[in-house]
């Protein structure tokens, strides 16, 4: 049938948002490239009496002229859609974001040939906002309409409708000042209206990926700040150089945090609280963490056994330490390593105030979970996601080798992808730990203390002398500990020797012990360009320091990120053998060392001062050990001091993204981080071993690359020499 002569009409359809929006006003906003299907209703006829009477029937004939038909456009730029169709009557609707809307007649006709009407899609989109100053009720969103220049504002979206933000995108504008974070697709942004008064119009589009899209609009006024006339002298200061803030603070954040978590005094924390009814440490992160070392150490106990009678006292505290420490190494580990942000400022934001860097105004935790990478589901640190991307075709597994053991003969409930795989865990939530810590320790003798104490339990002279240091100290005040002794001195098989810790040392730093249990030393793969890259690093860091610190220079941050880059290159070289399992061995291993030095009964034991402050209470033991041994008289304060900030400063160098970076804004924040960290290790790398790696402040100085093992024999040599 032609349709050249068929008369029609015009449908025009605006599609719309009609919302009861933040300020209480209703509002409709039209909506760009909504789909819109306009569909015939089939005409159905009777035919005449005089035909019913003559067919004698009333059954209704289709019209066959009238077939159903369907038209489908998208909404223009102003939300509108037209039709040129037949007349008829129709039945209209749309969809966008999911959510359909319909209008159940529409009736073309010779009496009204252009119909025009309006669809509400339910969607509810609009912005909520607020002034954050005092002035304005001192709350988020109070919908404050002015405020002073330099205000800063808080803007986000949200839609009744519910939709999921993966179906959607979130795009901001604005006409005045300017948003705090580059990224402006987030529901909550921060506008800084500093030097910009007037008005300010802000807009926030949400558009369906490929389809609609709907913008819902918001103005206020930034007045211009009162003149306050000043009279009297006018001091005029200089300030260092202000930087950037980049997403990497968030992340040593957590590794400072971390670090500090895992310090023997939280630790003898966490061991009076689990086993002798101590008091949880102040509120934070660390104080939530010890219900999860709780639930490890019950993982743990089950699992950790020893073949030697009467050890249970030792074991429980062995599986104990072995739950703290892999909570706490996690920077990933719920609740993450940072303090909340209920009442800001806090002290990781006062850290960052005192180094001059800037604050970022969503927080420190929520710029950490930008900082991380997807990864199969999950997010992972940027530097292990690149390693991820070289090895493509190697599976990612979820469960560990020993759950596809068979249970009583039958597989139940087990995963069978376990035979090959990279460990999400690894990947997710690695172990941040350094064998530095644990080098600097052994050189402050606190391994050989225990080793000279366990001889001494057993009657065993030590082999260095002909009398015994130890032989006229009476063992009774360690009668208490007796039990603990004797599981630790069974377990000696079960524990890291001299050798295999000495040849990861030279594995992971080119650092080596020396004496006599090392003197067949035979390495295959050390790291000997290490000691020099990172002495030259600490002594860039003094070069920066002294332009930072100057307000007339603008520091030169460019040798500090080259040094940075070489480092962890050499670092990373060395990430291969015993890199996962070693470290956290030794840690374990030391820290119940201290434990046990730091026990009561030692202070009764061994001629310790009683009047020197140290930080840790197994310190003047050791110290009273090596004086009755005639070791170094260093304090080994200084050895635990080159541990902690060694391992802070090796951690953000080893596992940050250092290989792609080439602006130096990123090393100058990392320079600033890390001052106390940089200054701490140089000051005590000279009280250990006489070297002052800042001696000489200029660039192309050659640093002192010796083994610290080597300067510790020449001042031990001389010491003798003097006594």
């Amino acid at each position: 049938m032609s349709t050249q002569n068929t008369p029609l009409g015009k449908v025009i359809i605006l599609v719309t948002d009609e919302v009861e929006n933040c300020q209480n006003k209703v509002t409709t906003t039209p909506i760009r490239n909504a789909w819109v299907t306009l569909r015939s209703k089939r005409a159905k006829s009777k035919v005449s009496k005089e035909s019913a009477v003559q067919q004698k029937s009333e059954e209704p004939i289709d019209d066959p002229s009238c077939e159903e038909k369907v038209y489908r456009k998208e909404t223009d730029e102003k939300g509108r859609v037209s039709f040129d169709v037949p007349y008829g009557t129709y039945e209209a609707s749309c969809e966008a974001f999911g959510v359909k809307a319909f209008k159940d007649t529409v009736l073309v006709n010779q009496d009204d040939s252009c119909y025009t009407s309006t669809i509400k899609l339910p969607l509810g989109f609009c912005i909520d906002w607020g002034a954050l100053t005092d002035d304005c009720h001192g709350t988020e969103f109070n919908q404050c309409v002015q405020a002073d220049a330099g205000t800063t504002w808080i803007f986000r979206v949200y839609d009744k409708a519910g939709i999921p933000p993966e179906n959607r995108r979130i795009s901001w504008t604005t006409t005045g000042g300017n948003f705090y974070e580059s990224d402006t697709e987030s529901d909550t942004v921060y506008l800084d209206t500093n030097n910009h008064t007037g008005k300010i119009n802000i807009s926030a589009t949400m558009s369906e990926i490929g389809s609609a899209s709907l913008t819902a609009f918001l103005s206020f006024l930034s007045k211009q700040k009162p003149v306050n006339n000043i009279g009297g002298n006018l001091d005029v200061s200089l300030t260092r150089t202000e930087t950037a803030f980049t997403e990497d603070l968030a992340f040593w954040t957590g590794i400072r945090n971390s670090t500090e978590a895992l310090s023997f005094n939280n630790y003898l924390s966490f061991m009076d609280w689990i086993f002798c009814g101590g008091k949880l440490p102040p509120a934070g992160f660390e104080a939530d963490r010890f219900s999860v070392k709780k639930e490890e150490y019950k993982h743990l106990i089950s699992k950790r056994f020893l073949p030697f009678s009467d050890s249970d006292a030792y074991r429980v505290i062995k599986a104990a330490t072995e739950a703290f420490v892999m909570v706490n190494c996690g920077v990933q580990q719920a609740p993450l390593p940072f303090d909340p942000d209920l009442n800001r400022p806090n002290r990781d934001d006062a850290y960052l105030d005192r180094r001059d860097l800037p604050i970022p105004v969503s927080g420190l935790k929520t710029n950490f979970e930008k900082y991380l990478v997807p990864l199969n589901g999950k997010k992972t640190l940027p530097y292990l996601a690149v390693i991820r991307r070289k090895l493509p075709d190697i599976p990612i597994k979820s469960s560990v080798f020993e759950d596809a053991v068979p249970v009583n003969g039958e597989m139940i409930d087990r995963e069978m992808d376990n035979c090959f795989g990279l460990l999400q865990e690894k990947l997710e939530n690695p172990c941040l730990l350094e064998l530095i810590w644990s080098y600097w320790h052994e050189e402050g003798m606190l391994v050989q203390s225990m080793n000279a104490i366990t001889l001494r339990f057993q009657n065993i002279r030590s082999p260095a002398f002909t009398q015994d240091p130890l032989a006229n100290l009476e063992m009774e005040p360690l009668r208490p500990l007796n039990n603990l002794l004797w599981g630790y001195i069974q377990d000696e098989q079960h524990r890291l020797t001299v050798g295999r810790r000495n040849n990861e040392y030279d594995h992971h730093y080119g650092l080596r012990l020396e004496g006599k249990a090392v003197k067949n030393f035979r390495p295959v793969d050390t790291r000997s360009k290490f000691l020099e890259a990172f002495h030259h690093l600490l002594r860039l860091c003094t070069v920066f320091y002294k332009q930072d610190d100057d307000t007339t220079v603008k520091a030169d941050a460019f040798p500090v990120l080259n040094g940075l880059k070489e480092v962890h290159l050499i670092l990373s070289q060395g990430a291969h053998n015993q890199f996962g399992d070693l470290p956290s061995t030794a840690r374990i291993e030391m820290l119940m060392q201290q434990w046990l030095l730091a026990r009561p009964e030692f202070r009764e034991y061994l001629p310790t001062r009683i009047m020197v402050a140290y930080p840790e209470p197994w310190m003047d033991r050791v110290d009273a050990m090596k004086k009755l041994q005639g070791w170094t008289d260093t304090s080994v304060l200084h050895f635990r001091n080159l541990g902690m900030f060694g391992e802070q400063l090796l951690l953000s160098i080893r596992w940050g993204h250092w290989s792609d970076e080439f602006e130096p804004v990123k090393a100058l924040n990392w320079a600033r981080f890390f001052r106390p960290q940089v200054q701490g290790y140089i000051h005590a790398y000279r009280a250990a071993t006489g070297v002052d790696l800042s001696a000489d402040p200029t660039v192309n100085a050659r640093v002192d690359s010796t083994l610290p093992s080597v300067l510790l024999q020449k001042r031990l040599a001389s010491q003798q020499r003097a006594g």
